[in-house]
């Protein structure tokens, strides 16, 4: 699995040539969450309210990164 990040239990991946949007999974226990790299939107699973504050602290902190599609 192409993980690329791990924190408080969050585990962040993303699949080369997956489909679109541009996009990241963020794992959390039986959560799922698929994150849009540019709106920073969850738009397919769920996730709990913190643990998406959380990924998108993380996202924010590592925007214009190798996973940024400005970067």
């Amino acid at each position: 699995m192409p993980e690329i990040s791990r924190f408080f239990g969050i585990v962040i991946k993303m699949f080369f040539d997956d489909h679109n949007p541009p996009h990241f999974h963020a794992e959390y226990g039986s959560d799922l969450a698929l994150i849009d790299i540019r709106s920073l939107a969850v738009f397919s699973g769920r996730s709990r309210p913190r643990v998406t504050g959380l990924v998108i602290e993380w996202a924010t902190l590592h925007q214009g990164g190798s996973f940024s599609p400005t970067g």
